[in-house]
C-alpha cells in the first residue's frame, strides 16, 4: 500500500553540527531518521564559530548527508535551527532538489534526486563571516 502524503518520509539535507558524530548528530533524533547517503549542493559556507551556514548561491560546493526523516524530526530540525517556535531570522527553511553521490546504503541503483529540505543562513548573519571554501563543514570545523 502506498504511504499517504502525510506519512510519507520528508528528506533532509544537513551540513554542520547536525551530521554524523557532529554536537547536534541527526541521528540521535527519535524516532531515528534514515541515511540515504552523501550529497552536495551548490552554496557558499561560511564559518560563525561553532557552527556554519551556508547560502544557496553558486560559485561552490558544499558537502552533506541526505536523510529521510519523520515529522517528529523536522519539528526538532526547526527548533534546532531557530524556526520554531518564534522564528529568529537567522536561517531560512528552504527545500531544494538534491542529487545523492552514487549509491545510498540501500540501493545500488547509482544516484537520484530528491527534494529536501535544507537550511539557509540568512544574508545578514553571513555578512563578513569567514567563508569555508572546501565546503566540508567536519574536515574545516577548527580552522
Amino acid at each position: 500500500m502506498p504511504e499517504s502524503p502525510s506519512s510519507a518520509p520528508r528528506h533532509v539535507f544537513v551540513y554542520g553540527t547536525l551530521r554524523r558524530g557532529e554536537a547536534n548528530d541527526i541521528n540521535l533524533l527519535s524516532p531515528p531518521p534514515r541515511y540515504l547517503g552523501q550529497a552536495r549542493i551548490e552554496g557558499v559556507m561560511h564559518h560563525l564559530g561553532a557552527y556554519p551556514g551556508v547560502r544557496l548561491t553558486p560559485g561552490a560546493a558544499v558537502l552533506g548527508e541526505v536523510y529521510a526523516i519523520a515529522p517528529e524530526v523536522e519539528r526538532r530540525l526547526d527548533e534546532i535551527e531557530m524556526i520554531l517556535p518564534e522564528p529568529t531570522g537567522e536561517y531560512l527553511k528552504r527545500e531544494l532538489v538534491v542529487r545523492l553521490d552514487g549509491a545510498g546504503p540501500d540501493r545500488a541503483d547509482g544516484p537520484r534526486s530528491l527534494v529536501c529540505i535544507v537550511y539557509e543562513i540568512s544574508p545578514a548573519h553571513a555578512a563578513g563571516r569567514p567563508v569555508i571554501a572546501s565546503g566540508d563543514w567536519v574536515a574545516n570545523k577548527d580552522a
